[in-house]
């Protein structure tokens, strides 16, 4: 018989998933069968595997030593010594923020990737905060989403609580995101912006139409149309470029940079949806190969946190070269909501 105690990290959990950690290589209808049975139990009584854990609860596995170590094997996870320091904006108990690279994936999309989420758990097991046995049943989490080359600010759960509060968080739009970026034409005025937007997952990327009714008219699914909207707010122009802070309200695929190039100021070295010669006169003149996007500030009002990061270095080359970096620019930045 082997007995587990949940810890803080697990808390909030259902028996089920945490199950599915820790048996790793049991199937699904496996496990429910020996819930089913008592041969799994919840702090001495039959379950059924819907309960959230709570911290010191009991979970007892009445396998054998063989059937136990067949189901767990090669469930621990074996660091592996990465390139990359992490910049750590914030931390505490439940979550950490970082400020991811450009070039660095949020979240794997196949098997061999190395991404955001590897980075984290080699920070949380470098310091101590997770052994290789709590991987077993906790790995940590991202509540926010980058695309791979846009930088800025990425939250993380370092517990179970803290990866479902976050996220919920950012569901509901009690924490409020705003991105920096550098845009191709002069823009002079704030503008929120609604449309809809809907996603070819073929060549992964996305449409924008001024109405509903256009994306219909093309015969796609009105499950697949949803609305977006963006606010953008000038922050410093050139004859040819616009710095722009930008409130993302929605946040769908692909959100800024459609919806900017739809409007006819698309975003500085994005290869997507950008301009072709910009983009060339940004990598020759500037030294710029990637899409000017970047996650600058997350303020969770609930919680008095506002955070933000500094101007990458990119962007700068840029502002410099156009002549509208000043020195207060940042702090004009800030005070733009």
């Amino acid at each position: 018989m082997k007995e587990l105690v949940i810890s803080a990290r697990e808390e909030g959990i259902r028996l089920d998933r945490y199950l599915e950690r820790y048996l790793c290589n049991a199937e699904k209808n496996f496990i429910y069968k020996m819930l089913r049975k008592k041969n799994i139990t919840l702090n001495d009584h039959k379950c059924t595997g819907s309960e959230k854990l709570a911290k010191n609860d009991r979970v007892k596995i009445f396998f054998s030593d063989e059937t136990l170590e067949k189901f767990t094997k090669n469930a621990a996870r074996s660091t592996q010594a990465r390139s990359v320091k992490l910049n750590v904006i914030y931390e505490d108990g439940d979550i950490l923020v970082v400020d991811k690279p450009a070039g660095m994936l949020s979240q794997k999309a196949k098997p061999k990737d190395v991404s955001l989420i590897e980075y984290i758990t080699d920070y949380l097991t470098d310091s101590g905060e997770l052994t290789e046995n709590d991987l077993i049943t906790f790995k940590p989490g991202i509540c926010n989403r980058l695309d791979r080359n846009t930088s800025g600010l990425v939250v993380a759960g370092k517990t179970i609580g803290g990866l479902q509060r976050m996220s919920e968080a950012f569901k509901d739009r009690t924490i409020h995101k705003y991105y920096i970026c550098v845009v191709k034409g002069v823009i002079k005025e704030r503008q929120r912006m609604q449309g809809f937007l809907s996603k070819d997952e073929s060549n992964n990327q996305v449409k924008i139409f001024a109405t509903k009714e256009e994306a219909l008219a093309l015969e796609i699914k009105e499950e697949d149309v949803r609305q977006i909207i963006t606010e953008y707010m000038p922050v410093a122009a050139s004859k040819a470029f616009t710095f722009l802070k930008v409130n993302l309200i929605t946040g769908r695929t692909h959100q800024i940079r459609a919806h900017l190039a739809a409007t006819g100021h698309p975003i500085v070295g994005d290869p997507k949806y950008g301009d072709a010669a910009v983009n060339r006169l940004a990598a020759s003149k500037y030294n710029v190969n990637r899409q000017l996007l970047h996650a600058y500030e997350l303020d969770y009002p609930e919680r008095e946190l506002n955070l933000h990061t500094d101007i990458p270095t990119e962007f700068k080359r840029i502002l410099e070269g156009e002549n509208i970096w000043e020195l207060g620019i940042q702090e004009a930045l800030e005070a733009l909501h």
